[in-house]
């Protein structure tokens, strides 16, 4: 099959050497001209994933139109907050009759769009012409590139309400070492791989204030709560949430030296304001920019999310990280369940 890749960082790496693995014809787009001549030619990212070498079949450009000719499936794999100037500008670069001809759109971005609060399929539908529903999966789960790259064992989910889609998807990136199960909840998925970096940066302050074993448990639980519940009202499936895509990428986020939300929240709870922090990162935080949308569509939606609050009022006011803890553990006594 022929697969292009849109984005050339980490996660879009690994997938281009483990897409080549399976025998695929890969092209890999890079929006920089220089950052593109750079990687065509050292076939390595050693800022963001040192060792890994991309195989030489695989074609760099800095022209979107030569990445996407005769590509039958579009990954796409840029950051959330510019998934839409992407596609729109891939949009006036090819001709509607090429478009028209990429049978998927895989999205493995996760987050949600500032001030539209969209998902990226929404994104894409709004901004690829004659693009359907039908036409898009999302790729999401416990996959740092970092190790995907490195053929360490991985599993995660193809998820689109097409179910021919999926299962394609299913069978083009399943290798010995990445594993692939369907379903159908896209919506639900793609909230589940948004949300759980927000949480992540709770669980990073947690190791920055130097809690315990006791505390990132209950970060863990009580997130994977407030996710299920905006979920729930945006009309995903609660099982979702329970499932990779949910609680495995949630714990995985939450407790690896590979994350970049739980390093941010690190940083914070250090004492760095969120600007000093965001200039120490090599890679974006996705939860960042996700913790304002997430905050937004609680109470757009009147749903009590108290984790992702504190941390909205942590990132953008300047709460104290310590109060804010100290908030969270004093609010008023209820079931677990509500």
């Amino acid at each position: 099959m022929n697969i292009a890749l849109l984005g050339a960082g980490s996660w879009a790496i690994a997938l281009s050497v483990l897409l080549r693995k399976r025998g695929h014809t890969v092209s890999m787009w890079e929006y920089n001209p220089a950052d593109a001549a750079r990687l065509a030619a050292d076939r390595e990212l050693p800022s963001k994933l040192p060792g890994i070498r991309i195989p030489r079949e695989v074609l760099i450009t800095n022209d979107i139109a030569e990445a996407v000719a005769g590509a039958e499936m579009v990954v796409c794999a840029v950051p959330a907050q510019t998934m839409r100037s992407t596609m729109k500008f891939l949009a006036s670069a090819v001709p509607e009759s090429r478009l028209k001809a990429i049978t998927g759109f895989v999205i493995v971005a996760k987050g949600i769009e500032m001030n539209t609060l969209m998902l990226m399929s929404d994104v894409l539908r709004e901004t690829v012409p004659g693009l359907t529903v039908d036409r898009i999966a999302v790729l999401s789960g416990p996959s740092h590139a970092e190790e995907v790259s490195r053929d360490i064992p991985t599993t995660v989910v193809a998820a689109s309400e097409n179910s021919a889609l999926a299962v394609k998807v299913q069978n083009a990136f399943s290798t010995e070492s990445f594993r692939i199960y369907t379903n159908p909840d896209m919506r639900g998925v793609e909230l589940s791989g948004s949300m759980k970096n927000v949480i992540a940066i709770a669980a990073g302050m947690c190791d920055g204030l130097g809690f315990g074993d006791n505390t990132k448990g209950t970060i863990l639980t009580r997130g994977i709560a407030e996710m299920m519940r905006l979920g729930k009202k945006l009309g995903a499936e609660a099982s979702t949430f329970s499932g990779l895509a949910g609680i495995g990428d949630l714990i995985t986020t939450c407790i690896s030296r590979h994350s970049r939300n739980r390093k941010m929240g690190e940083l914070i709870a250090s004492g760095l304001t969120l600007e000093q922090a965001l200039s120490k990162m090599t890679m974006v935080a996705e939860g960042v920019d996700t913790a304002k949308s997430v905050h937004q569509l609680a109470m757009k939606h009147s749903i009590e999310m108290p984790i992702t609050l504190e941390i909205y009022k942590i990132l953008f006011e300047g709460k104290n990280v310590r109060l804010a803890a100290r908030d969270l553990m004093s609010r008023e006594s209820k079931p677990e369940w509500w």
